[in-house]
C-alpha cells in the first residue's frame, strides 16, 4: 500500500507579506521590551538622586558596607551644614537667640570644631555643642527641615556608626554631570540617568537626550517659598515650573513618556501651615488646606504642556519611604510599557 505525502501550501505574495509583517511585530516587540532607557530631571535638591537610591535598594544590590562607610562621612558633613544653615538663616530673617550671652561662644565653639571634623571620630566636645546650641529658643524657631539628623545626631557621631537605608535616602551630595545606573526588573533593562539641577549642570543634559524611552521630572512642592541656590532672585518652584515647560514641549520628547513626582509632600503639609503660599503665588486661593494646595500646584504644571496627544503622568511622592517608591514605580513602569507599544502599533 502506498502512502500520500502531504504537499505544503504555496508561497504566495500575500502570506510572504504577512509572514514580513509578523516578524517586524515580533521584533519591535522585543526592541521594546529589550531596554528602557529613562532620566531624572528638575532642578537642583528636587530628589533625583533620592528615586536612584531607591531603585538601587528596591531594584538593585542594596548598599555594601564600604558604600555606607563612605557615605557615612556624607551623613556626618550634612548634620554640620545643617547647623550652619540654621545659624545663617537665622542671622537672615533676624531671628535673635533666646540667650544670645550663653549662644555666642557656642556659635565659636562649633564654627571652631567644625573646620577639623573626623567623620569617623566625631570630636565629643562638637556634638555637645551642637546639643546646647539646639536647646536655645531661637534655634529652636530657625529649626524646620533639618530635625531628622538632629533627632539621631547620638547615634550619627558614635565611633563605627554605620548608616541605615534612611539616612543613606537623606544623604545629600550634590550631582555633577551624569551618572547612569542600570536596573534588571521583569526581564527588561532599565538605563536610568541621574543629572545635576543647577543652571550650571544643564547644558551637560543634551548628551544623553536621544532615544529616551521616559523622562521622570522632580519638583519638590515644599521649596515654593524658597530661592535658587545659585540665583537669590529667583523662586524655586517658578524656575521648576519654567524648566518643565522647556522638557515637556521640547522636540527630543514628542514621543516620550512624561511622568510629574511632585515630591517632599512630607515637608510641604507641614509648611503650608506657617509659610501662605498666596505670598509668592498670590493668584492661589486655597489657605493652607493640603489637598487645595497640592492641586494647585499640579494644575499649574499641567496646563505647561502644549501637545493635545501627549499625557502628563502625575505623581505625588515623598522620595525617602521606600514602601510609597516601590508603589509608584511599578506604576511608571507600567505606563512606559503600554505608551511604547501603541507607540509601535502592538495596543
Amino acid at each position: 500500500m502506498g502512502c500520500l505525502a502531504s504537499s505544503e501550501a504555496p508561497v504566495t505574495p500575500e502570506r510572504e507579506q504577512n509572514d514580513v509583517i509578523d516578524k517586524q511585530l515580533r521584533d519591535d516587540k522585543q526592541r521594546i521590551e529589550k531596554e528602557i532607557k529613562m532620566l531624572l530631571l528638575g532642578t537642583g535638591e528636587s530628589g533625583k538622586s533620592t528615586i536612584l537610591k531607591q531603585m538601587q535598594l528596591i531594584h538593585g544590590v542594596g548598599f555594601s558596607d564600604s558604600e555606607r562607610v563612605s557615605i557615612r562621612e556624607v551623613i556626618v558633613k550634612n548634620l554640620l551644614q545643617s547647623v550652619s544653615a540654621i545659624l545663617e538663616g537665622m542671622t537672615r530673617l533676624e531671628i535673635e537667640f533666646g540667650d544670645k550671652a550663653t549662644a555666642a561662644p557656642l556659635v565659636d565653639t562649633f564654627h571652631e570644631l567644625a573646620k577639623a571634623v573626623n567623620p569617623a571620630a566625631v570630636d565629643p566636645a562638637l556634638v555637645t555643642t551642637i546639643k546646647a546650641l539646639l536647646t536655645d529658643e531661637g534655634v529652636k524657631t530657625a529649626l524646620s527641615r533639618s530635625k531628622d539628623y538632629f533627632e539621631h545626631i547620638d547615634r550619627i557621631t558614635q565611633p563605627g556608626f554605620t548608616p541605615t537605608d534612611q539616612d543613606i535616602l537623606r544623604s545629600r551630595v550634590k550631582t555633577t554631570g551624569i551618572v547612569e545606573n542600570t536596573f534588571l526588573i521583569d526581564n527588561t533593562t532599565y538605563r536610568m540617568f541621574d543629572v545635576g539641577g543647577q543652571r550650571s549642570e544643564r547644558k551637560k543634559w543634551i548628551h544623553c537626550f536621544e532615544n529616551v524611552t521616559a523622562i521622570v521630572y522632580m519638583a519638590a512642592l515644599s521649596e515654593y517659598d524658597q530661592r535658587l541656590f545659585e540665583d537669590e532672585n529667583q523662586n524655586r518652584m517658578k524656575e521648576s515650573l519654567q524648566l518643565f515647560e522647556s522638557i515637556c514641549n521640547s522636540r527630543w520628547f514628542t514621543k516620550t513618556s512624561m511622568i510629574l513626582f511632585l515630591n517632599k509632600i512630607d515637608l510641604f503639609k507641614d509648611k503650608i501651615l506657617v509659610s501662605p503660599i498666596e505670598a509668592e503665588f498670590p493668584e492661589y486661593e486655597g489657605g493652607p488646606r493640603y489637598d487645595l494646595a497640592c492641586a494647585f500646584f499640579q494644575e499649574k504644571f499641567e496646563e505647561l504642556n502644549r501637545s493635545d496627544s501627549k499625557e502628563v503622568y502625575i505623581h505625588l511622592t515623598m522620595a525617602t519611604d521606600t514602601t510609597q517608591i516601590r508603589f509608584v514605580m511599578a506604576a511608571v513602569r507600567d505606563i512606559i510599557m503600554k505608551n511604547n507599544l501603541v507607540d509601535a502599533g502592538l495596543l
